[in-house]
């Protein structure tokens, strides 16, 4: 009988996981698509049959069949460049950007019947929420709810990014479009906070509508309206692969006068993730004295050496080939199952307390009781966290990595920190989570990387372990605070994942040593992970 090799197995698994991405679909793929009525098209609604789309050049209104995109009927705008466009259940609602005013519209005579003044300078998008308009602010990058009698502004929220186009709403959500970032974000409409977001599939996004369960776009310079799929069964995508060879060294130098005993240093072993393929065996050099797994299931290359003189060196390593994606998640919070829903074999392993966390410290204790409340989602505690430890911390790699309380009153951290403090914070709050820990690729492909990252991961039913960077998070817009939760750049080999301290690898990630020594010895170690893109 024929042995799979190695090479064969991992081409196996990279095709049907490709073919299963590309079968099942993500969220913001394309359903359906049809040319736009005309060159310029700007504003898109859907009346409960029928999609509408304004074009600023014809200063039409047309009224389309979403089933073939064909063009049923047809309205002058009542103003002279129609930008947004939205849907009450009876008018049409248009405003316009040559005159900064909203026209509600009666379909069956194209009458203006009310006009209203626009709450701001560079007006966009409109979305009608069951009660109240929202309308997108080009100018201040602003979202405000207005009152549909006199214009009067309810309430404002920061757009995602700075260029707001199409709004919609969606009986929960807003979803808004952005032409210079080329996304659509589906955000909250009492905070703005962005919840996920996806490549837009065009490079000019305009009007967005909502036709109960997909979102429409329509692309100004395709002239294209677009079918999007939402609230897709798979929850992740994995998009610009890059394949790289990682040499990752850990070297150790005995200055002496007195003499290294015993020496051993761990080498955590990268494995598939979602964000990464291995693409070949890993080569080690030399080969190491033995593979062990530590309490957490991490894997690690052992190796042991003695009775190491003054001026000897050591140096292990291991050179890793791999294909590192853009992962993202889409994380519909009204998804997500309870904190019940958790398995207990999770709820075990990953609540227990931990030196570096001090989970029952009175002011981890407090901080989570404060950063959550009375919410029960395991979404929303995740982004209560965050949203607390963004707000209570900066970020400083000042060396030395304290617990978790000190930290947090401190108010100031590391990579490393920040993840001790928001795991601290998850397990107070019953919510499971771990660490992973990297090497990154920094700034070019041909790069090195010798101060490594470590980020967290939560648990959430029915999606698993997600990740989020609380570092990450210091960012003033939205959709940059977006970016560090359940999204990871091609740039990250994961080496390590944890619930804490290791027998093998303590706190530490990538790698770690332990010695003993008889008589003084001075020490030097050195980390350094060498990248080189594959040819």
């Amino acid at each position: 009988m024929k042995r799979f090799s190695y090479s064969m197995v991992v081409f196996f698994f990279s095709y049907f996981c490709g073919f299963y991405l590309n079968a099942f679909g993500v969220t913001g793929e394309i359903e359906k698509q049809f040319p736009s009525p005309g060159s310029c098209p700007t504003g898109l609604a859907f009346d409960g049959k029928y999609l509408w789309n304004c074009d600023r050049k014809t200063d039409m209104i047309y009224k389309i069949n979403p089933a073939d995109g064909k063009v049923v009927d047809s309205i002058s705008s009542p103003g002279f460049r129609p930008v947004g466009l939205t849907w009450d259940g009876k008018y049409l609602w248009n405003v316009d950007a040559e005159e900064n005013l909203i026209f509600q519209i009666d379909v069956k005579s194209g009458i203006a019947t009310k006009i209203l003044s626009a709450p701001c300078q560079m007006p966009e998008g409109l979305a009608w929420d069951g009660k109240y308009l929202w309308i997108a602010d080009d100018a201040k990058n602003e979202i405000s709810q207005i009152s549909t009698e006199d214009g009067t502004t309810i309430t404002t929220i920061p757009a995602p990014s700075s260029t707001p186009c199409g709004l919609a709403y969606d009986g929960k959500y807003l979803w808004v479009s952005d032409r210079i970032s080329n996304m659509i974000y589906m955000i909250t409409p009492d905070r703005g906070e962005v919840i996920l977001f996806f490549d837009a599939p065009g490079p000019y996004a305009r009007g967005l509508a909502w036709d109960g369960k997909n979102l429409w776009n329509v692309d100004y310079q395709t002239d294209q309206i677009y079918k999007l799929k939402i609230f897709d069964d798979q929850t992740f995508s994995r998009t610009d692969a890059k394949e790289e060879v990682l040499e990752y060294t850990h070297q150790f130098r005995n200055y002496g006068p007195g003499m290294i005993k015993d020496l051993d240093i761990y080498l955590a072993v990268p494995e598939n993730l979602n964000n990464q393929e291995l693409l070949s065996e890993i080569q080690y050099h030399p080969a190491p004295s033995e593979f062990l797994n530590d309490k957490w299931g991490q894997k690690v290359a052992h190796y042991k050496f003695q009775d190491l003189k003054s001026t000897e060196f050591v140096s292990v390593g291991m050179k890793v080939k791999a294909k590192l994606f853009k992962t993202r998640y889409y994380i519909f919070p009204e998804k997500v199952g309870s904190l019940a829903d958790i398995p207990q074999s999770i709820k075990e392993k990953y609540l227990v307390d931990d030196a570096k966390y001090s989970v029952n410290d009175p002011f981890i204790q407090e901080s989570a009781r404060r950063a959550v409340g009375n919410e029960t989602n395991p979404y929303w505690i995740a982004r209560k966290i965050f949203n607390y430890v963004i707000d209570h911390m900066e970020y400083e790699l000042a060396g030395g990595w304290n617990v978790a309380p000190a930290v947090l009153k401190r108010g100031t951290g590391s990579c490393s920190e920040y993840s001790f403090v928001y795991i601290a914070l998850c397990r107070a709050s019953g919510l499971p989570a771990r660490y992973v820990g990297s090497v990154v690729i920094r700034g070019d492909d041909a790069s090195d990387d010798d101060v490594f990252h470590r980020w967290v991961e939560v648990y959430l039913p029915n999606y698993g372990w997600i990740p989020i960077d609380p570092s990450g998070g210091d960012s003033p817009s939205p959709a940059g605070q977006a970016g560090a939760i359940g999204n990871l750049a091609n740039r990250y080999l994961i080496t390590t994942t944890s619930g804490g301290g290791s027998e093998y690898l303590e706190w530490t990630y990538n790698s770690n040593e332990r010695w003993t020594s008889s008589g003084k010895c001075k020490v030097f170690t050195e980390n350094i992970g060498e990248w080189s893109p594959v040819k």
